[in-house]
């Protein structure tokens, strides 16, 4: 008997132990301990209905530094965006390719992916969650603190979006200290924050100086993510006094860093001293997508 199909859509649906593999298979990637083409001959469909730079950039390099193929489908290319179901979709792309990595807006759109495919899916990005950033994230910690995931204090400020949510899940699996400075009426997933704090050291405070306070990890994004466009004037009033700054990062751990998903709106939610400073890490957070993906795509089809 087969074993069942495995995807990555949501970080609370993985073992703390699987996520450590996948952390631990993401530093063998990165330090050239995979060798030769592991992916030859397989093929990965990547379904954009957002826009992207790194997500879509370092999943088509990695799988092509692999030994595989990748093919981008954007609406425009394809019949999702004439209305074809999602159930359809999936049921063609499966016969076609080896894996399916979807960046969408609607998270039930990627579960009904999922759940119609017959091989693979990969959760690029939802308005709900952001799972392979989070991983990205949570590898470039241990490169700068060591391994020891449970000793880490995190802080998020800002909007409680799909990023606040996936450091959600991953501190309720992985076991580190999480704060949450987001402004009143942009709070996180209220299911998603009622069991983070049920599993794990999750607290929400007031200010982003209370969140920062003794942080290793300092992290945040825009003020208004794709789709929000016509409330970024209200988003600035609402976020005011929210911006990551030199006196919020003089509150973190003396050895703390500055994270950052990107793309960044520099005298928005962080100042230019902070991301262009010497303890930010977003550039090779950024690089740490590709040995992401690949560690994901390995361990799903290699």
């Amino acid at each position: 008997m087969s074993n069942p199909k495995r995807d990555f859509i949501d970080i609370a649906q993985h073992s703390p132990d699987h996520l450590r593999h996948l952390l631990e298979l993401t530093g063998r990637v990165k330090s050239g301990g995979i060798r030769g083409r592991p992916l030859a001959g397989r093929c990965l469909a990547m379904v954009f209905r957002k826009s992207s730079t790194r997500t879509r950039v370092s999943t088509e390099a990695g799988m092509v530094q692999l030994g595989g193929h990748a093919i981008m489908i954007s609406d425009r290319d394809s019949q999702m965006g004439r209305g074809e179901s999602v159930r359809d979709t999936a049921q063609v792309l499966s016969r076609y390719v080896d894996a399916i990595l979807i960046r969408t807006f609607a998270h039930e759109e990627v579960v009904e992916l999922a759940h119609q495919a017959t091989v693979p899916v990969i959760n690029g990005l939802t308005d709900l969650l952001h799972p392979c950033q989070v991983l990205a994230d949570l590898f470039t910690a241990i490169e700068e603190f060591g391994n020891d995931l449970e000793s880490l204090t995190v802080a998020w400020i800002g909007d409680g979006n799909n990023m606040a949510n996936s450091w959600l899940n991953a501190a309720a699996r992985l076991g580190f200290s999480l704060r949450l400075a987001c402004p009143g009426g942009y709070e996180p997933d209220s299911h998603i924050l009622a069991r983070a704090q049920s599993l794990a050291v999750v607290q929400s405070v007031e200010t982003p100086a209370e969140a920062a306070e003794g942080a290793h990890v300092v992290t945040t994004d825009v003020w208004a993510s794709m789709g929000q466009e016509d409330e970024q004037s209200a988003r600035e009033l609402a976020f005011r006094g929210f911006q990551v700054d030199a006196s919020v990062m003089a509150r973190a751990h003396s050895s703390g860093i500055f994270l950052h998903c990107l793309p960044a709106h520099r005298g928005e939610e962080v100042s230019a001293e902070v991301i262009d400073g010497p303890r930010s890490r977003v550039f090779r957070e950024a690089e740490n997508r590709l040995h992401v993906i690949k560690a994901i795509l390995l361990d799903l089809i290699g």
